[in-house]
């Protein structure tokens, strides 16, 4: 992936009316690289998408691609197209025709034409297909022409509106796994939108996580899911156990944590903090080590442990996911399956524990 910026976004704010969706939005994205917008329904990513792509302009700020201010430009006048979620394919025209009607319009030589529609169709994986009618595909394949459709004229960005949003999980992730390919086969820019975070994090290469109208955090997958930098990024980002409590002391990189009736330790990276401040600690499920009361080793750590009660188990095919009801709060830990058999049952008395460095620590 290259490290040269392609897209930048400066002081960009869109209103309508009196409601503003993007307050003062700065992005740099690079050539080669899967972004993706994450976030709620309403944060504004879609909004964001549809400015790059010139279908809206900005209230005020610049969007820069390839080096040129491309703020006033209409879209067919900037180096990107779009991937819509409804496909937008026209269902009079056959699999090649959808495919070869912006080279039409750019009065591109007959022969040129069939040969870049057929290369494209064979890089989606639909050389025999030609032939067909829209409403013979499924949506896989509906999508694929689409993404044929967008890709023959050779964008210098892709942009990608929640495209499998119409899709079953299987084909989702099967789809997933086809735009990680053409990208690896194309090297496009690709910059997609979606409010998943499944398909945000299988597919992405950096992750620009939204809410109202503001980036709450920008980083690859795993940065994201092991050090969010704020509640709302560590509950929307997978699942994740939340304690609040207040600071005990702060000091030399470990700070302790009254939670409840017990404390917690807590690495922090040399950042101190003041005694009484407000915090929470988010600890993934996977973080904890849960075992029940009579068969916890001796010697255990006072810190860092809650005892509590399973009140549910889950199985989820290749894990299972139990809630575990403690003074504090109910919380839930996550275990591999095996064999599709719990080791955990509904009404075991358990204590969990974590290391220090498990556990995130978030200011309020």
């Amino acid at each position: 992936m290259s490290t040269s910026k392609i897209v930048e976004l400066y002081g960009v704010s869109k209103a309508f009316g009196a409601l503003t969706v993007l307050h003062d939005i700065d992005l740099a994205i690079q050539e080669g690289e899967i972004l993706t917008l994450l976030g709620p329904s309403g944060c504004g990513k879609t909004t964001l998408m549809r400015i790059i792509a010139g279908f809206e302009a900005t209230t005020h700020g610049r969007v820069i691609i390839k080096g040129a201010n491309v703020s006033n430009l209409p879209p067919d006048r900037r180096p990107v197209n779009m991937v819509f979620q409804r496909y937008a394919l026209f269902p009079h025209l056959d699999v090649f025709d959808n495919v070869a009607f912006g080279l039409r319009l750019k009065k591109w030589p007959k022969a040129k034409i069939q040969e870049a529609v057929q290369h494209m169709l064979h890089l989606v994986q639909l050389g025999d297909y030609g032939n067909r009618w829209i409403h013979e595909l499924s949506g896989g394949q509906a999508q694929r022409v689409a993404l044929a459709r967008a890709l023959v004229n050779s964008p210098s960005v892709l942009l990608l509106d929640e495209p499998l949003a119409a899709l079953d999980l299987k084909i989702r992730h099967h789809m997933l796994a086809e735009l990680k390919r053409i990208h690896r086969e194309t090297g496009t820019t690709f910059i997609y939108v979606t409010h998943d975070q499944d398909e945000a994090t299988i597919l992405s290469d950096r992750i620009v996580l939204m809410n109202r109208g503001r980036i709450e955090q920008i980083g690859t997958p795993e940065d994201m899911y092991a050090k969010p930098r704020s509640l709302f990024c560590a509950r929307f980002l997978g699942e994740t156990n939340i304690l609040s409590g207040s600071v005990r002391s702060s000091e030399s990189g470990v700070t302790y944590v009254d939670v409840g009736p017990g404390t917690m330790k807590v690495m922090t990276n040399g950042t101190a903090l003041s005694a009484g401040q407000n915090v929470s600690l988010a600890i993934r499920p996977e973080a904890l080590r849960v075992a029940r009361k009579a068969e916890f080793p001796g010697g255990a750590d006072d810190h860092n442990a809650l005892e509590g009660t399973v009140e549910e188990v889950v199985f989820m095919g290749s894990r299972v996911v139990y809630s575990i009801r403690t003074p504090i709060e109910t919380i839930k830990y996550q275990e591999t399956s095996t064999m599709g058999h719990a080791m955990l049952t509904q009404g075991d008395e358990v204590r969990a524990t974590w290391r220090p460095e498990a556990a995130v620590l978030l200011t309020h």
